[in-house]
């Protein structure tokens, strides 16, 4: 199979267009058709769908698997002999509160290492493994104990939430002017596992709050919105824990909700892989273990 149209393909699903791919790769729109054409020739399947963005069919993405191991190998050949200064490329599919919590450390210890370019694929820790199943990323914070074919997978540690309000929010419930379903709620946005999961626990019915749901997809607006009182939310202990001490947040119940994470990585023999996996583990050394 030839290196040069696996590099094509991956650079096509990396950027979402042959045009930006031909762009990257330095080559004329019509050169990538046809190495496409001559990859999916050789393998007698179609890879590509010419879609808008453009994306990897399954047969594809086995191939695209390959194309990113063949090339972060080839990145830390080339960093070693120093043929070049460009850094080795490492994707990496995390939640958002990890990645403003612990994860930060991990981004210190790639910084000093100095070689490595990190690629952040943010995503709820409940769907990150079908992007490392896809082999969009080499490595994935991830609820998933059972490790994908071909990856190992270690226990980090569990994330612990807490239910927590403004003040006057919090006030409210507390005296029965506010209950699960009038109180105002802020979500992270539509694929919020977590507050799903806490929701469920507590019985609120989804249907009914809707109507009363702000969505707020960084992890640090976030924090903000429930702090000056858009509405309640659950928030890790970590972000949770000073602002309740300062008053600035109460809770509204006793009831924690823990959530194991893995992290999952691709069997690869590659130091910076395994560099960036001792940093992970590293860093979440500080999370509870329930």
């Amino acid at each position: 199979m030839n290196p040069v149209h696996l590099e094509t393909l991956l650079a096509i699903v990396e950027e979402g267009s042959f045009e930006v791919a031909a762009s990257v790769l330095g080559i004329s729109p019509s050169a990538v058709s046809q190495r496409i054409k001559a990859l999916e020739a050789s393998t007698g399947r179609v890879l590509v769908r010419r879609a808008n963005p453009v994306g990897a069919t399954e047969a594809g993405e086995i191939l695209v698997q390959a194309a990113r191991r063949m090339a972060l190998v080839q990145a830390e050949t080339d960093a070693r002999l120093g043929q070049r200064l460009a850094r080795v490329p490492l994707s990496v599919a995390i939640n958002s509160d990890s990645l403003a919590t612990w994860f930060t450390q991990v981004l210190s210890d790639t910084a000093q290492r100095g070689d490595v370019a990190l690629r952040i694929r943010i995503e709820d820790e409940a769907r990150t493994l079908a992007m490392l199943r896809r082999g969009d990323v080499l490595g994935a914070v991830t609820r998933e104990h059972s490790p994908v074919s071909g990856c190992d997978s270690t226990f980090l540690g569990t994330m612990r939430y807490f239910a927590v309000a403004a003040p006057h929010i919090a006030e409210g419930f507390h005296s029965g002017r506010f209950t699960w379903e009038t109180m105002p709620l802020v979500g992270y946005g539509p694929n919020d596992q977590v507050l799903d999961d806490a929701m469920r626990e507590r019985f609120i019915d989804s249907h009914v709050v809707r109507a009363r749901v702000s969505q707020i997809p960084s992890s640090e607006g976030y924090l903000e919105a429930v702090r000056v009182g858009l509405g309640w939310g659950l928030l890790p202990q970590a972000q949770a824990q000073p602002l309740v001490e300062s008053k600035e947040l109460l809770l509204l119940d006793d009831h924690q909700l823990d959530i194991d994470l893995y992290w999952q990585r691709w069997r690869l023999e590659s130091e910076v892989l395994s560099d960036l996996t001792r940093s992970v583990i590293n860093a979440a050394a500080g999370l509870g273990r329930a």
